[in-house]
């Protein structure tokens, strides 16, 4: 199976505790932020991971059957002060080094987002640096830097990560394709569109994708909630997934536990109607 969840929504554990966990909800892979899952170390500042410490938790997930398909790392990648952003940089270096002692092939990339009175091009420049930096770590280690767009991030849309990666022009950096992240409450009535576009500019480049869901509220607010519970067209998407990327790690956001299991029963019943 192919859909797998954010390790977090399932709360923050010791990692043998996290992995039982997992196990017991018949997860079959995830995507683990060292930071928000674990509660055994202080994984906020680098220098922690070591060979030791990692074999050991990704054999409580092995115990557990629970694959571990995407690190990923939630780091502001052009913060304005110049010692958190070394941080930064040095915590997902550490990543990056580790990733493949976890059995993931990539690490998962939301950029951050700018302040309200930022300079776009400063920034922009600020985090392409970053960029050729971490790819250069990442190319050296066999290891992909799979990039988010998240509308309110510096890379906002599918045209500003298509202008990444050309920017960067490696291939060791793909997509992580989030459609949820796309819709706003100005295009979310062309959706259809949205997803063409994104799978258009983006398609061959995807290596991993998230699912959520998008409602509005009763204010008409447009919100974020799991699979199959909001307005997402999941058929389209799932169609161009199929088309592009068959077979590709699908992640679950936005879901309960306790939910879990219909949400990826709801994937992966509209992706076989795709796959035969």
């Amino acid at each position: 199976m192919t859909v797998g969840a954010l390790a977090h929504l399932f709360g923050t554990h010791t990692y043998k505790e996290l992995a039982q966990t997992l196990g017991e909800y018949r997860i079959k892979h995830v995507q683990l932020a060292i930071w928000k899952a674990f509660n055994d170390y202080d994984f906020t500042k680098p220098g922690l991971l070591n060979p030791g410490l990692v074999r050991n938790i990704k054999k409580e997930f092995d115990k557990n059957e629970v694959d571990i398909s995407i690190i990923a790392s939630y780091l502001h990648l052009f913060d304005e002060n110049e010692d958190a952003h070394r941080t930064f940089l040095q915590r997902y270096k550490e990543l990056i080094r580790y990733a493949s002692m976890f059995g993931a092939p990539m690490i998962a990339t939301e950029v951050g987002r700018p302040q309200s009175n930022g300079d776009y091009e400063k920034d922009w420049d600020k985090l392409y640096h970053s960029l050729v930096e971490l790819v250069k770590e990442a190319e050296q280690w066999g290891i992909i830097v799979g990039l988010e767009a998240a509308h309110g991030h510096l890379i906002g849309s599918a045209r500003t990560l298509k202008q990444m990666l050309d920017d960067l022009n490696s291939s060791q950096v793909g997509v992580v394709l989030d459609l949820g992240n796309l819709l706003t409450q100005e295009n979310y009535q062309q959706q259809d569109e949205v997803i063409e576009e994104a799978f258009e500019l983006l398609g061959k480049h995807i290596v991993a994708c998230h699912a959520k869901d998008r409602f509005l509220d009763e204010q008409g607010i447009l919100r974020e909630t799991s699979p199959g519970l909001g307005l997402l067209n999941y058929d389209l998407f799932l169609q161009r997934l199929h088309q592009y990327k068959p077979e590709c790690h699908i992640v679950i956001e936005h879901t309960e536990p306790e939910d879990m299991n219909r949400a990826v029963q709801f994937i992966e019943q509209k992706r076989a109607q795709f796959a035969k």
